[in-house]
């Protein structure tokens, strides 16, 4: 089949790659044109420069000028197209809604184009963008008003986990297609014929309000569960003594009816989904005169989430942060991307810069760039003059004062020892997911410990105020276990 994929972005360039690789003739279209250059050299550093997902650049290298095209002429590869699916950006605006600027700009520059073909082919307009209930319609009639001809309109939401972008186009756990007329319905099955009547996916054929409220209430119910945990879970182990997180995590979902996703604690949810999708429903069941006391009550525990250890560090470790110079590991809002969009980061790196600290020193594996380039501008913000940005975890907490684990980046993991080599107590460390499993040898070593989901540790002194010397620390800490 013919697909032409409207946007190249984090949903829009894998969802292409992965339909080349089953062999449909793809063009993939975006305005940017460095963006396209990018893509159609096929360089892997090129490529993840704007989208970085594992696997990502491999499939696009092995397959452009094959069957996947890339293109910044949307005009020269609409006639005699099977499906277009549009993956256009729709971010928040203030007050909750969804910004549809760039959408309609796009539906309506697509209409005129249709309208103007000389083939009548059947051609279906696939709304890929997380987009608000009603936006199939609308999209059906801005093509009527064009006077395109011999067209239908779907919608098929995109529940791809940004660092398994691939892995989930692959083997997605389902798909739903929302669309009118059984002439449809075949065209898309066409498109995703290795998952009908399959095994394990489940594919689902309903309206297209009815698949684009699956996509909102999926969003919502996964961020609610996050909240839940961190609202609930996090804080008992944060205020009562003797609550092992794990264990409490392990005895609640031992039951079958309770998800055992989203019951690991953080410093809240970030990405391009969770916080925007949540407020746009808000913003929907509110014009509907609906009430919406629970969504609105999830969505401030996750925000909140995002600053809390930093209250945690001022209010229960007495740490005075004017002036300080603060570590920030992980720039991204999860490990495996180098999407900063929403990253629990932003709000901490805005944070301890509005609370006087005098230099935030920045570390992410993939996100460095993304980071100078696009979110921490100076020009939009004064304040982000004082972060400085560093090639490695070490590099970044030389000289500072404290540490903020913000990505659940896999290196950081074995940061203890990195610690205890580069910076001397008293120094605070702020974990804010959980990364330090031998967070006892810092205490022991004399480093304040403050995790997200328990309570405040205070790194043991001598009776001099110096710290106690590594080795006897580790010895102290194996000691039961010899015992």
């Amino acid at each position: 089949m013919k697909i032409v994929v409207i946007g190249t972005g984090y949903v829009g360039l894998p969802h292409a790659a992965v339909l080349s690789e089953y062999g449909h003739e793809v063009h993939a279209y975006d305005i940017d044109e460095t963006r396209i250059a990018a893509y159609q050299s096929g360089d892997a550093d090129n490529i993840e420069r704007y989208v970085n997902e594992p696997g990502l650049a491999d499939i696009v290298a092995e397959n452009v000028n094959r069957y996947l095209h890339f293109t910044t002429d949307i005009s020269s590869v609409v006639e005699d197209t099977d499906v277009l699916f549009l993956c256009i950006n729709t971010p928040p605006n203030r007050d909750g809604s969804t910004d549809m600027s760039y959408y309609l700009a796009a539906i309506h520059h697509l209409g005129e184009l249709l309208a103007q073909r000389a083939s009548k082919r059947r051609v279906v307009l696939v709304n890929k963008s997380t987009v608000p209930i009603g936006t199939a319609r609308m999209l059906e009639s801005v093509m009527i008003d064009h006077g395109v001809e011999n067209f239908g309109v779907a919608s098929n939401p995109e529940f791809l986990a940004q660092g398994s972008a691939v892995e989930g186009s692959r083997r997605p756990d389902r798909i739903v297609i929302g669309a009118d007329t059984a002439e449809d319905m075949q065209i898309l099955r066409r498109v995703y014929s290795q998952f009908v009547n399959h095994v394990r996916i489940r594919y689902l054929e309903t309206t297209p309000e009815t698949a684009e409220a699956i996509k909102y209430v999926s969003n919502t119910l996964l961020l609610t569960y996050i909240s839940f945990w961190n609202g609930v879970g996090a804080r008992l182990a944060e205020a009562m003594p003797n609550i092992r997180m794990e264990d409490l995590k392990i005895g609640v979902t031992a039951d079958a009816r309770i998800s055992t996703w989203g019951s690991y604690v953080s410093n809240g949810a970030g990405g391009s989904c969770f916080g925007k999708d949540i407020q746009s429903l808000i913003y929907q069941l509110n014009r509907a005169g609906r009430s919406t006391d629970l969504l609105r009550a999830v969505y401030g525990i996750n925000e909140y989430q995002k600053v809390y250890l930093i209250d945690r560090a001022i209010h229960e470790a007495q740490f005075n942060f004017n002036h300080k110079s603060v570590a920030l590991l992980g720039l991204s809002f999860k490990k495996r991307t180098n999407d900063m969009r929403d990253s629990a980061a932003l709000r901490v790196a805005e944070s301890l810069l509005s609370r006087g600290v005098g230099v935030v020193r920045a570390y992410d594996p993939l996100a460095m760039d993304e980071a100078r380039r696009n979110w921490f501008n100076p020009d939009k913000n004064h304040l982000f003059e004082r972060i400085t940005y560093h090639e490695s975890a070490v590099e970044a907490m030389q000289g500072s004062d404290a540490l903020y684990i913000s990505t659940d980046w896999e290196e950081f993991r074995g940061l203890a020892r990195t610690i205890e080599k580069t910076v001397k107590p008293p120094y605070l460390v702020m974990d804010g997911r959980r990364m330090l499993p031998d967070y006892e040898m810092l205490v022991a070593a004399g480093y304040d410990y403050l995790p997200v989901g328990g309570l405040l540790m205070r790194g043991e002194r001598n009776p001099d105020g110096s710290r106690h010397d590594a080795q006897s620390a580790q010895d102290a800490i194996m000691q039961p276990a010899l015992a």
